[in-house]
């Protein structure tokens, strides 16, 4: 059978290191974070991704063993 936590890891993982990045960048623009009381919101939802993301892998590979 096909491990669904595979694809999704990879998916979030991406996604999330993508959004990071993008986070990052814009740090210093304040007022594309206005709307958002000048919370990095990117960077923020970012991490989480990247983390939930290795997490799957990490549970994908731990059972292939």
């Amino acid at each position: 059978m096909v491990d669904i936590r595979i694809p999704i890891g990879l998916m979030f993982s991406i996604i999330g290191i993508l959004i990071s990045i993008f986070g990052v960048i814009t740090m210093s623009d304040t007022a594309m974070y206005q709307k958002s009381l000048g919370i990095n919101v990117n960077l923020i939802m970012g991490v989480f991704m990247l983390i939930f993301g290795l997490v799957m892998l990490w549970f994908a590979r731990r059972k292939k063993k």
